[in-house]
């Protein structure tokens, strides 16, 4: 494995489908990454699949020390919406896997995570991988809690205005928009990773698919899980493969140097039928003067692959 990662430690909270999934064997598995926590959420998949599939993935990583918590299974105010449609029944595409070695821990994802963030204030990386849900429980029973992180990175949003739900909406801020403006419009920075920039920078063409496949049982696991995905963006996206938009994400989380510029803006998050999980920046300072958080606008896609190959190979 190369070393491609500073020294860092992260705190994940996910809605374990198969990006996710892969998403965690790079922070399982790369070098200079500690994992503090696992936390889950509803999204992708119902709470109880999360929560399985998570613990299955840091199985198959050898880091079945990570402690891992379930946190809430459904949005603040709406009806939750899955997306089995593009991940499978059991958002991994359906591939027979193993029973997970452990269960959950007794504590709630929300209460662990105020907690680290008081008693470890300033020492971990948050990344956001699913709907914003815990989080925003966290911030209403703490307001300063995004201010406990060194860095919150986001997987959200679609910042060029292609949603994959609806007219604008990115499915992980479509899914709790409450949630998100919750989140937005508390005090700390968040770096956010739009969905634009894995189908920029994060496409895996079914050569990059045999690659992985070829560095052992790691790849293949992170190629089979995804075939659902893969299947679906080709008849749906016109991607020449299936994009990841939480492994780029979680890359960014990483290494710093993956995001290759960022925009620091004023967003507010679309609530009615036609907006609903749209990521709205202003971008002319027309309405508020002050950014309330960061985008990536340019990733580098030749270290992002390069640190997934290095997190798959065995």
């Amino acid at each position: 494995m190369n070393s491609l990662s500073s020294d860092v430690s992260l705190i994940v909270d996910t809605d374990t489908g198969s990006d996710d999934a892969v998403a965690l064997l790079m922070a399982a598995r790369l070098p200079g990454v500690s994992v503090r926590a696992v936390t889950t959420v509803y999204g992708n998949i119902d709470l109880g699949q999360a929560t399985r599939n998570a613990l299955v993935t840091l199985d198959m990583a050898g880091r079945s020390d990570i402690p891992l918590y379930q946190g809430i299974e459904h949005p603040l105010l709406r009806r939750q919406a899955d997306a089995e449609f593009v991940h499978g029944s059991d958002g991994m595409s359906n591939v027979k896997l193993p029973e997970p070695t452990r269960s959950a821990g007794l504590e709630h994802a929300v209460d662990m995570l105020r907690r680290i963030a008081v008693e470890e204030r300033g020492k971990h990386t948050l990344v956001t991988l699913g709907p914003l849900t815990n989080i925003a429980a966290a911030v209403v029973l703490q307001p300063d809690f995004l201010e406990c992180f060194k860095r919150v990175v986001v997987m959200g949003g679609a910042f060029d205005g292609v949603g994959n739900v609806g007219r604008a909406g990115e499915f992980n801020i479509w899914s709790d928009p409450e949630a998100a403006k919750i989140v937005l419009d508390a005090p700390g920075l968040l770096t956010f990773v739009g969905w634009d920039i894995s189908r920029c920078y994060a496409v895996i063409t079914s050569e990059e698919q045999a690659e992985l496949r070829a560095l052992g049982p790691i790849g293949q696991f992170a190629v089979d899980i995804n075939k659902a995905v893969n299947d679906y963006a080709i008849a749906q996206t016109g991607l020449a493969g299936y994009d990841l938009p939480d492994p780029i994400a979680m890359a960014v989380a990483i290494n710093p140097a993956v995001a290759l510029e960022t925009r620091a803006v004023n967003v507010d998050i679309g609530m009615d039928d036609a907006g609903q999980g749209g990521t709205f920046i202003d971008h002319y300072g027309h309405l508020v003067d002050e950014p309330n958080c960061e985008y990536v606008a340019v990733a580098d896609e030749a270290l992002f692959k390069q640190m997934l190959r290095d997190a798959c190979e065995s």
